[in-house]
């Protein structure tokens, strides 16, 4: 029948907030919860100390009953004791009888290096309690990732967006790339490097299960928005002869 004997605790879900560089290279830390907890007084029993529940009369300790109804027999989770078999003649006065309370807790979380936002951590027995000796249900950690200024992601590649002047990227340069680490990747520039181009820097993206990602760089080709009285006659010098 529904409800007798040990029954397993719900799942929890926690939301948990993490750096973007966090969820690149992994970290541990903790969670601090209010959650249903086994009431201490009682040790969940739900009875006051010194007594116990006592077997349901109605049921004869069954946790169900039997209605009939049209010649059919119905067994049904009593009415008397919910199910559960036994009552508490004696509630207990911390959690009112029903055998949990509200609890501050810790719990350690391990997060694996390379979690996407949305990634769901499962720690088994770390939901809410039993109920009749039951055992725990899971906690569920959802991870939400908070952008970062220069990166994004895709899979284990980050991308980033990095300004080129128009000189470089027409005659080709030697540009300084931004990593996820903090220093700075040489990246070569041919010459005619066309606006929104992609450029790979490999093994420079997140590390996860044993695999590294790339670090792709996009060209974003900055115009000057003031030119000097030389840089205006050899540009006008370099589009009459591009006309031409």
């Amino acid at each position: 029948g529904a409800g007798v004997g040990p029954q397993r605790g719900s799942d929890l879900e926690a939301a948990l907030t993490i750096d973007f560089v966090d969820a690149a290279k992994g970290l541990t830390t903790t969670l601090h919860l209010t959650s249903e907890a086994s009431c201490s007084t009682c040790n969940g029993s739900g009875a006051r100390p010194g007594t116990s529940p006592v077997r349901c009369t109605t049921c004869n300790g069954r946790g169900v009953t039997e209605v009939n109804q049209g010649g059919f027999a119905f067994s049904t989770p009593c009415n008397r004791c919910g199910g559960r078999a036994v009552v508490i003649e004696h509630p207990c006065g911390t959690c009112r009888g029903t055998g949990v309370e509200m609890r501050n807790r810790e719990v350690k979380v391990r997060v694996p290096a390379g979690v996407d936002d949305g990634t769901r951590i499962r720690l088994k027995s770390r939901g809410a309690p039993g109920r009749n000796g039951g055992p725990a249900g899971d906690l569920f950690v959802i991870c939400r990732v908070t952008p970062h200024p220069l990166f994004t992601r895709d899979g284990q590649n980050l991308h980033v967006r990095v300004p080129v002047s128009f000189t470089s990227a027409a005659l080709g340069a030697d540009i300084d790339v931004p990593t996820l680490e903090g220093d700075l990747v040489t990246l070569r520039l041919r010459p005619g490097t066309q606006p929104g181009s992609r450029h790979r820097v490999k093994g420079r993206g997140i590390t996860a299960d044993k695999a590294v990602g790339d670090l792709i760089v996009t060209v974003e080709v900055t115009v000057p928005t003031s030119l000097t009285k030389e840089q205006r006659e050899a540009l006008l010098a370099f589009a009459k002869e591009e006309a031409s």
